[in-house]
């Protein structure tokens, strides 16, 4: 394999073992409740879109594809 595979392995690794650990330690946070509908924590009010895992590794893969496409375009 290339060396850029084994780069965007490690990255991949990385980000799926982080984004794991932080949904795990968001959940572990909250209280779970009787209710279904309960109140919204103040700091994901505030930030919605940066405290949801999905989000972020939509917005880091793109910039990945993104800068690949680039590189290659231009090189």
């Amino acid at each position: 394999m290339s060396t850029y595979i084994w780069i965007l392995i490690i990255i991949v690794t990385v980000m799926a073992l982080y984004l794991l650990f932080y949904t795990y330690s968001v959940a572990r946070a909250q209280k779970v409740k009787a209710r279904y509908d309960s109140t919204i924590d103040d700091s994901v009010k505030e930030h919605p879109y940066l405290k949801n895992p999905i989000f972020v590794s939509l917005f880091v893969g793109t910039i990945l594809v993104v800068s690949f496409i680039f590189y290659y375009a231009f090189r």
